[in-house]
């Protein structure tokens, strides 16, 4: 395993819960270590079917078993002696804090929301050529909230203008909303790698921290 693969590893996402086992956030997978190394958290795996939950130590373990055998789908970091399993979720053993569920309107969260596609014609798009379209303008008294703000262009931007979409004979892909899962969330929602993330994540979770 290279240093590369190791430091792209440490980049992946690891869903943290509460203590009830309620998700909470998404962090780093360099994160998640720091918390199993001092305690503050354990591993939740699924073992034959069944979701077990490991310390620092017997992951450690656990991670040299399984490595003569690696899953296409894991990520792996090499260790001084031996290469460890990035876990997928891990449980905060003192916190038993809810989260408050809400998502912050900005650039990249309805970017991702719009999956970086104008939304009047359809162009996917890099974050540098995408702009914030208000669909009733901020002049004609427009709010800035999930239900008026849609990604857009630079062309179809200045096309519209000031104008509604009706009066620039424009048609929204769909109309805007606030999504229901974080837009990143949902993103890795639909990864393999991920797949075990469906048992915490009820319909209408917006987490926090997206690694």
């Amino acid at each position: 395993m290279s240093r590369d693969e190791s430091r792209r590893a440490l980049d992946t996402s690891v869903l943290v819960l509460n203590r009830h086992y309620v998700a909470v956030r998404v962090v780093s997978a360099q994160r998640a270590f720091v918390l199993l190394y001092r305690e503050a958290a354990e591993v939740i795996d699924i073992d034959r079917g069944q979701f077990t939950n490991y310390d620092f130590a017997s992951w450690c373990e656990l991670s040299r078993l399984r490595s003569s055998a690696k899953d296409r789908h894991d990520d792996w970091v090499r260790a001084v002696r031996f290469e460890i399993l990035v876990p997928r979720i891990i449980r905060l053993v003192r916190f038993d804090r809810m989260h408050t569920n809400s998502l912050r309107l900005n650039r990249r969260n309805l970017f991702a929301r719009d999956g970086h596609r104008c939304q009047y014609c359809g162009q996917s798009l890099p974050v540098s050529q995408l702009s914030l379209d208000h669909v009733v303008p901020r002049s004609r008294g427009g709010a800035t909230t999930w239900e008026n703000v849609v990604a857009s262009c630079l062309r179809c931007n200045t096309k519209k203008g000031g104008r509604t979409p009706q009066e620039a004979r424009m048609k929204l892909m769909r109309q805007p909303a606030q999504p229901s899962h974080h837009p990143a969330l949902s993103l890795k929602l639909g990864n393999p790698k991920y797949e075990i993330w469906k048992s915490f994540l009820p319909r209408g979770t917006a987490l926090i921290d997206i690694a």
